[in-house]
């Protein structure tokens, strides 16, 4: 299994406008192809966390399904909610995911 972390910006109030944008999206084809078996949205003091758990590597992925209209779709629709966390650097999804530098499973 693998899980991703996307960070970005996010008013808290947005909260429940965001969950019914990935909700309609997970009930749908989009996370099949991706690979995506379970997500968690979680938000702190402004910033937007995203954390994606899929059974195949799903940073490549999502690289590839930018140009899938059901991907451009959840991302027009979370414009108004979700902003990158350093606009100046994002090009893409991947400047959005953050770098696991520790992990740990109990036995």
């Amino acid at each position: 299994m693998e899980r991703r972390l996307i960070v970005a910006r996010m008013d808290p109030r947005d909260a429940h406008s965001v969950s019914e944008v990935f909700a309609e999206s997970d009930a749908g084809e989009l996370p099949g192809r991706i690979g995506v078996t379970a997500r968690s949205l979680f938000h702190f003091q402004g910033l937007y966390f995203h954390l994606i758990e899929s059974d195949r590597p799903v940073r490549e992925r999502i690289g590839e399904a930018v140009t899938d209209p059901l991907f451009q779709d959840v991302s027009r629709r979370l414009e108004p909610f979700v902003t990158a966390y350093d606009p100046q650097s994002w090009q893409g999804p991947a400047d959005a995911m953050a770098t696991r530098f520790y992990s740990w499973r109990a036995q």
